[in-house]
């Protein structure tokens, strides 16, 4: 068993697109998950679902430290919350990322992930709901391997 910390990072398409155009070298949580972003660490990893789509984008691993700052990178899709400036944020790099519009259906993977076995089988999507959420290896794991299956599919297509 590693030290590690395994995340899932819930965002809208847009969000994830702008976290893509930055070269996935960072990454910020909403307000809110203040404490989540204190426990994390280099080495930690992340996995991207993709809200709207079900989808799973990739998966990265941390490369700081958390820090604050409220340059504005991301935007809630939220009207209630459009002064939302995602402020608690960690350095990343990109492990395995699927291309726009290559993501993976997240439901089949999901169904077999014992943290989303807390959810009754037909609102396995409210798992995803919120936009940071802590997974133990085993789930981690079951996931990467499916990013990593799709990425090496598609480039062998």
């Amino acid at each position: 068993m590693s030290d590690s910390g395994y995340w899932i990072i819930v965002g809208s398409p847009e969000n994830f697109a702008t976290t893509r155009e930055h070269g996935f070298t960072i990454q910020g949580m909403k307000s809110r998950h203040r404490k989540k972003a204190e426990q994390m660490k280099p080495g930690d990893k992340l996995i991207y679902y993709v809200t709207g789509l079900k989808a799973f984008g990739g998966v990265a691993t941390i490369t700081s430290e958390y820090f604050e700052d409220h340059t504005i990178i991301w935007r809630s899709t939220n009207k209630k919350r459009g002064d939302e400036d995602y402020p608690y944020r960690v350095n990343i790099e990109p492990d395995v990322i699927l291309d726009d519009g290559e993501y993976l259906l997240a439901e089949p993977v999901a169904r077999a992930m014992k943290y989303v076995q807390k959810w009754p089988a037909e609102n396995w999507t409210l798992a995803f709901q919120g936009n940071v959420h802590r997974i133990d290896e085993e789930d981690f794991a079951l996931v990467r391997d499916a990013i990593a299956e799709a990425a090496k599919a598609k480039a062998t297509a």
